[in-house]
């Protein structure tokens, strides 16, 4: 009866979970490893796209249709003095020393080696990209192949971009382009169901790159909202006197965060001997917060896993 009685042995009982549980952790601790740079990459391939697309793009196509206007050489049929290279008319003429061949259409001319340049050099563009249609679609691309390639316009770019930045942050910074950018904000933020979208993002945006108003000393962890609750807070400063002679020791003004919007939350004042100094940056504890606890910095991870399981208790009543 015993033997009947006598609970599983662990070996038998946890095997299948054990293997379970050890190929989750392995997929797991994967995605920890391959996400971060991935999504990174991803993060920063969809800001390239969108400045390429609403930014660089439009003003490469407007330089572009510059440069065509001025050197495009198109002609609508033959001009005097031309002379045919072949009986057919789709065979082009030559006129001023200068071949010239017909566009897809059959209704211009442009010159020969206008043509030949974007036909040989077609890979530039993608294999996807579909071929020029008319002399003009000819002239862009062979624009873009001689006077403006990505290897000159892309670094051109970023110089003219990060310079015009740094001018017009040096310019709404002071004086009447503070007094502007401030006025601004109002007008948008009194706009209905606009002023949601851009005071979030205004939100975001000034925490992320705007100088801190708020100069932050340390990280410190202390009891708040109650008693054996422990709370991130930066450490502004020290509070009022009032406030220190009434407890008999130094305080500290400490801001606490929300999560995962840290540009908010509340000012406390605590005891200095009630704040616990983290061995940790600002930038680890925003973080920390944003990723509501999820991102724990390198030093202050905890790898011990604690088990919850508990081994089953069989009570066998005595025997009468």
């Amino acid at each position: 009866m015993s033997s009947d009685l006598a609970p599983p042995s662990d070996s038998d009982a946890d095997a299948k979970p054990t293997r379970g549980a050890g190929f989750r952790r392995a997929i797991l601790r994967g995605l920890g490893v391959v996400l971060p740079p991935l999504l990174t990459i991803v993060v920063l391939i969809w800001a390239w796209n969108t400045i390429d697309s609403y930014v660089l793009g439009p003003i490469e196509y407007r330089i572009q249709q510059a440069i065509v206007w001025k050197i495009e050489d198109t002609k609508t049929g033959f001009p005097e003095g031309a002379i045919a290279n072949n009986e057919r008319r789709l065979d082009g003429f030559t006129y001023k020393g200068q071949r010239y061949v017909p566009d897809p259409t059959g209704r211009r001319f442009f010159p020969e080696y206008v043509k030949n340049i974007v036909d040989e050099r077609a890979d530039y563009f993608g294999p996807f990209t579909p071929a020029p249609a008319s002399a003009r679609a000819y002239w862009h691309h062979y624009v873009q192949l001689e006077y403006m390639p990505r290897t000159l316009v892309v670094p051109v770019f970023l110089i003219v971009f990060t310079t015009a930045l740094y001018f017009l942050g040096r310019m709404f910074t002071f004086g009447l382009g503070r007094w502007f950018v401030h006025a601004f904000d109002r007008t948008i933020l009194s706009i209905p169901v606009v002023n949601k979208v851009y005071g979030s993002v205004k939100q975001v945006t000034d925490f992320a790159f705007s100088e801190r108003e708020i100069e932050f000393n340390r990280v410190v962890a202390i009891q708040y909202p109650s008693q054996g609750i422990w709370s991130l807070g930066f450490v502004t400063g020290n509070s009022m006197v009032e406030i220190a002679e009434a407890n008999g020791e130094p305080v500290l003004s400490v801001l606490m965060p929300t999560s995962p919007m840290p540009m908010t939350g509340f000012t406390v004042t605590v005891k200095r001997s009630e704040a616990i100094d983290l061995n940790i940056t600002i930038d680890e504890a925003i973080q920390f917060i944003v990723s509501c606890g999820v991102v724990v910095p390198p030093q202050q991870r905890n790898e011990r896993v604690v088990s919850a399981k508990a081994k089953p208790t069989i009570v066998v009543p005595p025997m009468k």
